[in-house]
C-alpha cells in the first residue's frame, strides 16, 4: 500500500518526532545493550536455529525458503530476498514503520528500560511538522485512554459499561489487558474532549472517531453509548475500534467497528494478536475464531493462543500474519454457525499460504465463549485437541450429509474436497491427503488423481487468464527506454563501485584485526585493517564514488583522531539507515542460510586469509581507480586539443604514466594474459 509517510528516509521522520521528543543517549545506549535482536525479530518471525544463527521466511516478501537470517552474537539480521538489513530496532522500524524514537520506546517498554526524555512544548510548529499519520496514531491512544477512564472512573461507565463485562464474568485484568472501555451517551462527549486538547476537526473526522454532519458543527461521537473494544497493531498500537452497543430497542448495528482510514485496515489486521503472539509461537498453533469476545473469553479461561477475524472474511494478509508465527491454525465454529459452508474458501486459502488446518465444531448452541466460561482450561483444551478434525473429515462431514443418498451430489462433494486438496502446495502433503480421501470414499487413486489434474487446469487458466490482463495492462503504459546503450566504460564505474565496497566491508568487519607486515627495509610491523585500507585511500588521495561509503570513512577518521578504531559494531547503533544496511550486508553472509557442517561440509571461516585479501584487493582497487582517473583524463583531451596545448601534453604524460603503474600492478598481483582477469588470491 501507498504510504506518503514511507517516503521519508528514517533521518526524516527522526527529525519530525524531534521536534517534541528527545530520548537521551544514555538511555539509548541502554536500550540498545539491553535488548535481543533474536527476541523482537522472533515476535514477527518464526525463527529455527540454523548454526550459530536463526533463520526464517522473510515478512517483508512472499518466498517458501527462508532467506532472512538473525545474527545473535552480531545482533543484526539480513533478508537476503528484499536486501534488507540492521540491529532490532531498524528492523521495527521496517515492519511497523515506527519513527526512531517510537521503535526505542517499544523495545525499552518490553525490556522494563526506563528512558529519559526532554519534553517540549507541543508548539504549534512541532504540530504543523507532524504527518498525518502520526497524528492518527496519537488521536487512537487519546481516544483509548479516555474510554478506559471512563469505564472505571465515571458513574455511567461503572453502572453501564462495567457492569456489562462482569456480566460476562470478565475479571478486572482481563479487561485492562484487553484495555476495554467505554463511550458514554453524551452525543459528543469524547469530540468535545478532543478538540479541548487542541486535535482538529479534520483529523477527528479522518480518523473515524468523530462525524459532522452539516446540520451539527458540533459533531457527534460515533461510538457513543457503546462498549470499546481496542484493535491493535501485531506491536500494541491502537489502530481503530470495534464497538457494542448494550440496548435491545435501538435498530442499530449491535456492531460497529472504526472506517478504513490510512492507519486501520481491517483486512491487515486481527483481534488479540499483540496480547497472543508470544502463546501462538509457544504452543505452534493458531486458534481462530469469530469474535471479539471469543478471544477475550479464551483469554480468561488461559487459553491464550487465539485470534478473531473480527467477522469480516479471512484475507491473505491475516493469514500472512498467523504464518509468521506458526504454520498450524486450528478454526473454532458455533455449533449451530449458518456460515460455516461459506467458510470453505477460507480453508482453501489457507492451503494455499501453506498452511495446516484443523476444523473444530462447538456442540449446538455454543460458541467458544460460551463453552469456554461453562468448563475450566484442561477440559477445552482436551476437547480442542481431541475433538478437532483436519478439514478433510469437516468437508465430507457438511457436504456429504447435504448430499444425502444423490449421487451426483454426493460425486460434486468429492469434487469440492479434492478442488481444496489442489491448493496444497507441498507435493507430499497433497499426496498423503488424496489417500486419505481414497480410503475414506472407497474411491480408487487414479480417479481422484485424475480429478486433481482437472482442477489444477481449472487454477492455471484463471490464473493465466489474470496475467493476460495484466500484461494486456502493462502494455499500454509507456516504456522508459535508456538514452544510450551501456557504455564500455561502465564496467570501469561498476569495477571501481565493487572494489570501494570490498574494502569498505572488510574495514567493517575486520577493522581492530592485527596484520603483521614489513616493510621495504624487510623490518616488521603491526598495522591494524583500518589503518592499512585508510591509509591507501589517503595516499591515492581517493574520491568515493558511494556516498555511504564517505560517510562511514568520515565516522572511522573521526574515531582515530580520538583513539578508538570504528568497525561494524560501532556502526550498527548509529541512526543511519543507509550504514545500518550497508553493515548487515557485510557482517552477514548469503552462505550463513546454510548450516553447512549439518553435512559434514567445512568451509573455509571468513577470516582465515584476511592478511593476504587486504593486501590483493588494495592493489585491485589501485588497478581500476588507475583506470578510472585514465577515463577521466582521456575524456578531457578533446576539450584542450586546440585551446590548451600545455594541459593536452601533460594529459598524455599522466595517461602515460598511470598505465605505466598499471602493467607494474598487473606484474605485482598475477595478471592472466588470456582472461584479462586477476588470480584469484
Amino acid at each position: 500500500m501507498f504510504s506518503f509517510y514511507s517516503l521519508f528516509p528514517i533521518w526524516e521522520r527522526l527529525k519530525i518526532t524531534y521536534f517534541y521528543i528527545m530520548i537521551s543517549k544514555q538511555s539509548i545506549d541502554k536500550i540498545f545493550s539491553t535488548i535481543r535482536v533474536e527476541e523482537i525479530v522472533g515476535e514477527y518471525v518464526q525463527l529455527k536455529r540454523a548454526g550459530a544463527n536463526y533463520k526464517g521466511l522473510s515478512p517483508f516478501h512472499d518466498e517458501k525458503t527462508p532467506s532472512f537470517v538473525v545474527s545473535p552474537s552480531k545482533q543484526i539480521w539480513k533478508d537476503f530476498s528484499t536486501g534488507k538489513g540492521g540491529t532490532a530496532i531498524s528492523f521495527l522500524m521496517e515492519i511497523e514503520n515506527f519513527t526512531y524514537p517510537e521503535a526505542l520506546r517499544h523495545a525499552a517498554k518490553k525490556y522494563g528500560i526506563e528512558i529519559e526524555e526532554d519534553q517540549q512544548d507541543f508548539s504549534e510548529e512541532a504540530r504543523h511538522a507532524q504527518t498525518e499519520k502520526d497524528q492518527l496514531y496519537k488521536i487512537h491512544e487519546v481516544a483509548n485512554s479516555y474510554f478506559q477512564d471512563i469505564l472505571w472512573d465515571s458513574e455511567e461507565g461503572k453502572n453501564i459499561g462495567l457492569s456489562y463485562f462482569k456480566e460476562r464474568e470478565l475479571s478486572d485484568a482481563i479487561i485492562k489487558k484487553f484495555q476495554l472501555g467505554y463511550s458514554p451517551e453524551k452525543r459528543n462527549a469524547f469530540t468535545e474532549y478532543a478538540l479541548e486538547k487542541g486535535y482538529s476537526k479534520e483529523i477527528l473526522e479522518k480518523s473515524g472517531l468523530s462525524i459532522f454532519p452539516e446540520n451539527t458543527p458540533a459533531g457527534v461521537d460515533r461510538f457513543r453509548e457503546r462498549v470499546i473494544f481496542p484493535i491493535h497493531s501485531f506491536s500494541g498500537r491502537v489502530l481503530g475500534f470495534g464497538a457494542r452497543i448494550l440496548k435491545n430497542n435501538v435498530k442499530t448495528a449491535k456492531y460497529l467497528n472504526s472506517p478504513e482510514t490510512e492507519i486501520y485496515h481491517k483486512s491487515n489486521v486481527l483481534y488479540g494478536l499483540n496480547q497472543s503472539k508470544q502463546a501462538i509461537s509457544r504452543k505452534n498453533v493458531c486458534l481462530l475464531v469469530e469474535g471479539y469476545m471469543d478471544v477475550i473469553s479464551l483469554h480468561l479461561s488461559g487459553i491464550e493462543n487465539v485470534v478473531a477475524s473480527s467477522g469480516t472474511s479471512l484475507t491473505t494478509e491475516q493469514i500472512k500474519l498467523i504464518k509468521r508465527l506458526t504454520e498450524n491454525v486450528t478454526i473454532l465454529f458455533d455449533g449451530d454457525n449458518a456460515g460455516i459452508k461459506a467458510s470453505f474458501r477460507s480453508i482453501d486459502m489457507l492451503l494455499t499460504e501453506g498452511m495446516n488446518i484443523r476444523v473444530l465444531l462447538f456442540p449446538e448452541g455454543d460458541d467458544p465463549d460460551s463453552f469456554s466460561r461453562k468448563h475450566p482450561q484442561e477440559y477445552v483444551e482436551n476437547f480442542i485437541e481431541n475433538e478437532a478434525t483436519d478439514f478433510i473429515d469437516f468437508k465430507a462431514e457438511i457436504l456429504l450429509k447435504e448430499a444425502g443418498n444423490d449421487p451426483i451430489k454426493k460425486a460434486e462433494a468429492i469434487r469440492n474436497i479434492v478442488k481444496s486438496v489442489s491448493f496444497v502446495q507441498n507435493a507430499l502433503k497433497k499426496e498423503v491427503y488424496l489417500k486419505e480421501v481414497s480410503t475414506k470414499f472407497g474411491l480408487s487413486e487414479q480417479s481422484l488423481f485424475n480429478e486433481l489434474d482437472v482442477q489444477k487446469q481449472m487454477t492455471q487458466n484463471q490464473h493465466q487468464q489474470v496475467s493476460q490482463q495484466k500484461e494486456a495492462q502493462k502494455a499500454v503504459k509507456l516504456e522508459v527506454v535508456p538514452d544510450k546503450p551501456m557504455a564500455e566504460t561502465d564496467s570501469v564505474q561498476f569495477n571501481i563501485h565493487h572494489q570501494e565496497n570490498k574494502l569498505i566491508d572488510t574495514m567493517l568487519m575486520f577493522g581492530d584485526m592485527v596484520l603483521q607486515r614489513k616493510n621495504e627495509k624487510q623490518e616488521p610491523y603491526e598495522v591494524t585493517v583500518i589503518e592499512e585500507i585508510l591509509h591507501h585511500f589517503e595516499e591515492e588521495q581517493y574520491e568515493f564514488q558511494i556516498e555511504t561509503n564517505k560517510k562511514i570513512i568520515e565516522n572511522i577518521r573521526e574515531g582515530i583522531e580520538n583513539d578508538e578504531l570504528r568497525s561494524g559494531n560501532f556502526f550498527i547503533t548509529l541512526m543511519d539507515e543507509d550504514i545500518t544496511l550497508k553493515v548487515a550486508d557485510a557482517l552477514i553472509m548469503p552462505d550463513e542460510l546454510s548450516d553447512w557442517t549439518t553435512r559434514n561440509i567445512f568451509p573455509p571461516k571468513i577470516g582465515d586469509h584476511v592478511a593476504s585479501e587486504v593486501e590483493a584487493n588494495i592493489l585491485i582497487h589501485k588497478y581500476y581507480y588507475i583506470h578510472f582517473m585514465i577515463r577521466k583524463l582521456t575524456a578531457s583531451l578533446e576539450d584542450c586539443r586546440d585551446s590548451d596545448q600545455d594541459t593536452y601534453f601533460d594529459c598524455i604524460r599522466k595517461i602515460m604514466m598511470l598505465n605505466e603503474f598499471s602493467k607494474q600492478i598487473i606484474e605485482k598481483i598475477g595478471w592472466s594474459p588470456v582472461t584479462k582477469s586477476p588470480i584469484k588470491f
